[in-house]
């Protein structure tokens, strides 16, 4: 199959459905059965801020928005294009990278009335709203000194967050964020509320933790909360080339012997636009204050750039904000699954990094990006409730591995067929060395749905737990009305 076969297979998949369904008239009765001011057309502000994304390639003009405000309104709209069988894509933070996985020439779900954060005292947790993207999240608990495991950079949606996996800075404390979720309240695909939890509709409440959007459209998040007076301390520290070699000798030393669970780093091995190489690199600590040790030998490195010192969750998404800036921009993702940051590997990122953000010159790339993200051994043994992602063989410390997030970006729609192929060949080439230096331990590792690229086969993802989420998916969702929306569908 050729690159460009692989780019449109999403769209081309839907289109004789959608040449086959009146979405006008889909539109008009959904306008007949919601309430004033819930359907928008071309050209309103609400649908051109719905149509938004953080990467221009999800981008697609649908034929209207619906902004839903209850649970009831969620059901209503879910009967409508039950019925008339309309492709529909549900927006909450729009930080979505594939495309057509929350866009559609349908009908476009944004979630962003549900925009509440209720935080419970009493029983330490929060309830937060699918429709709002971290920053605000972390706005409203920072002042209560309570935080969550949530995002990492600002932009970042709650609901795929949620959906999907969740790494954060947290995980080495407090695991994943499905494993720091106490309910979802969602609208079954049949437009029945119901409210999932351990004890309550199990197998959906274990689907949900890592299972996307296949089983309903959730409105709302119930979440554990945890301690976090005073802040904590963190931000970024940008380093040109010349220090590639010193900072390789630290990240080396951290990772083998920071066993810290309050301690993160997030290194990104760049090449930009007008700047060449450089390292913007995320550092946390959950407290207010360092402890001496901790990123002593990276702090001794030269820096270019620092933004460094004692702030809330609000703060620290915003330092890492080259999300913020390239918003718009033309993006793909992939990862490669690792559990050795050995030093041959760190090697390969920097020449990967450096040999396509020249390659691509001409077809104006702006932005290549590796992240490199490791956690400690038993980051995913902090919950003894299983979920769909990461498979439980996955969770096992011994063979537990962390993604890498690649990301490319440029501009022109022209070259979307060259920048699959350049980010599907550096993720196969990372994967070999990956492959060779961990052999069987690396075999089955599950790769990230919120990192993979849209080709990515489900069993790289979901392994062992696919034939249970596909049962599942026919149990929940006997009609197919989920696959009306993009995304991984089982």
């Amino acid at each position: 199959m050729s690159p460009l076969t692989t780019l449109l297979l999403p769209l081309l998949l839907f289109l004789p459905h959608v040449l086959s369904v009146n979405v006008n008239a889909t539109c008009a009765t959904l306008e007949a059965g919601l309430p004033a001011s819930s359907v928008f057309y071309s050209g309103s502000p609400e649908y051109i801020e719905a149509m938004r994304h953080f990467s221009a390639v999800n981008v697609q003009q649908s034929a209207c928005v619906v902004q839903p405000s209850t649970q009831d309104h969620v059901a209503t709209i879910l009967k409508i294009l039950s019925t008339t069988e309309t492709p529909f894509a549900v927006k909450g933070g729009g930080h979505e990278t594939n495309p057509g996985f929350s866009s559609t020439t349908g009908v476009h779900i944004s979630m962003k009335k549900f925009s509440e954060v209720n935080y419970d005292d009493q029983r330490h947790l929060v309830i937060v709203g699918s429709g709002l993207a971290w920053d605000t999240v972390y706005a409203t608990l920072d002042p209560l000194g309570v935080g969550v495991v949530g995002g990492r950079v600002t932009g970042v949606g709650v609901a795929g967050f949620l959906l999907g996996g969740g790494y954060s800075f947290k995980s080495n404390q407090y695991g994943l964020a499905v494993d720091n979720v106490v309910a979802y309240n969602v609208v079954l695909p049949n437009g029945t509320p119901v409210t999932a939890t351990k004890h309550k509709h199990k197998e959906l409440f274990w689907a949900l933790k890592g299972g996307g959007n296949n089983f309903g459209i959730v409105t709302s998040f119930v979440l554990k909360t945890h301690a976090q007076v005073g802040g904590i301390w963190g931000g970024t520290i940008t380093y040109g080339p010349e220090q590639y070699p010193a900072f390789a000798a630290a990240f080396d030393k951290f990772v083998n012997t920071v066993k810290d669970p309050k301690a993160a780093i997030l290194p990104t091995y760049n090449w930009i636009q007008g700047d060449n190489a450089t390292i913007l690199t995320m550092f946390f600590y959950d407290s207010p204050n360092l402890p001496p040790g901790i990123f002593d030998d990276f702090l001794a490195i030269p820096q270019r750039h620092s933004d460094i010192g004692t702030r809330g969750m609000a703060s620290m998404a915003k330092a890492g904000n080259y999300s913020e800036k390239i918003t718009g921009h033309r993006t793909y993702f992939n990862t490669v699954s690792v559990r050795d940051w050995t030093p041959s590997l760190i090697k390969l990122i920097e020449e990967e990094a450096q040999y396509w953000g020249t390659a691509l010159a001409s077809k104006i790339g702006i932005f290549f990006s590796y992240n490199v993200e490791p956690f400690l051994n038993d980051y995913l043994s902090h919950n003894d409730l299983p979920s769909a992602y990461p498979p439980d063989s996955a969770r096992n410390p011994a063979v537990a591995t962390a993604p890498m997030n690649i990301f490319f970006e440029w501009e022109n729609p022209a070259f979307d067929a060259d920048y699959f192929a350049a980010i599907t060949e550096t993720a196969t080439r990372l994967r070999n060395l990956v492959a060779k230096e961990q052999g069987s331990l690396y075999e089955n590792s599950p790769r990230y749905n919120n990192y993979a690229i849209y080709d990515t086969p489900l069993s790289s993802i979901y392994g062992e737990n696919l034939p249970v989420l596909q049962r599942l998916k026919k149990k929940y969702d006997p009609r197919g009305v989920m696959n009306l929306a993009g995304g991984w569908k089982f």
